[in-house]
C-alpha cells in the first residue's frame, strides 16, 4: 500500500489455482481493499469454478485473471454479467497451458455470448511467446471483436474517471479492425 502513490494499484495472485486455492490470502486482500488496493487474482483457468468462487468471496475480486471455468457454471455466468466483473482472458497462454484443447474450443465466445466482460491479455507474454496483438488475434478468429475486449478493459480499469474517460475517448478514435460488424456501427 505505500506504493499506490507511485502506481500500484491492485493486487494480484498467481501460480498453482489447485494447490493453492484464494482463501489463505484473504486477510492480505482485505488490508489491500482498505487501503485502496484493488483486487485482481488469477482464478478459475486450470482450476474451476470453486476457485472463481474464492476469489470473489474471499478476495472480493475487483476483476479477474482467466475466469474461463466459469462456463462450468450457468449461475456463476451469470452472477459475473451481473456484477459487470471483467475477467481478463488470456487465449494463446490457455492453448499453451493445455487448460483449452484447441482455440476453437476456447470459452471466450460463451462468456461474451452470456454477457460476461471479458478483457483481452496475455498472462506472461515471454513465458508463452505471445504478445497483446497475438492474443486479440485470437479473440478476433473466436469471433470476439477487439473493440468490445478493449471495452470491457476500460470498464474494469483501476484508475480515476479522467483516466477512464482518457481510455474511453482513445477507444472511440481508434479505428478497429472489424468496427463495422458491431451494433451501432
Amino acid at each position: 500500500m505505500k506504493y499506490s502513490g507511485r502506481g500500484v494499484v491492485g493486487l494480484g495472485l498467481g501460480g498453482k489455482e489447485a494447490e493453492f486455492p484464494p482463501e489463505p490470502y484473504a486477510p492480505a486482500f482485505a488490508l489491500a481493499r482498505d487501503g485502496g488496493i484493488g483486487s485482481v487474482p488469477h482464478a478459475g483457468e486450470a482450476a474451476g469454478v470453486a476457485s472463481i468462487r474464492g476469489a470473489l468471496d474471499a478476495l472480493g475480486a475487483d476483476r479477474i485473471r482467466h475466469g474461463i471455468r466459469a462456463v462450468d457454471d450457468p449461475g456463476l455466468v451469470r452472477e459475473l454479467a451481473s456484477r459487470g466483473t471483467v475477467l481478463d482472458v488470456c487465449p494463446v497462454s490457455n492453448l499453451r497451458t493445455g487448460v483449452v484443447a484447441s482455440l476453437a474450443a476456447h470459452p471466450l465466445p460463451e462468456l461474451v455470448a452470456a454477457g460476461v466482460r471479458c478483457s483481452v491479455s496475455t498472462d506472461d507474454p515471454a513465458m508463452f511467446g505471445t504478445d497483446l496483438s497475438a492474443d486479440y488475434a485470437a479473440a478476433r478468429e473466436l469471433g470476439v471483436p477487439a473493440e468490445a475486449c478493449y471495452q470491457a478493459g476500460v470498464h474494469g480499469a483501476l484508475c480515476d474517471q479522467e483516466t477512464r474517460a482518457v481510455l474511453r475517448r482513445a477507444g472511440e478514435a481508434f479505428d478497429w479492425p472489424g468496427a463495422t460488424d458491431l451494433p451501432g456501427r
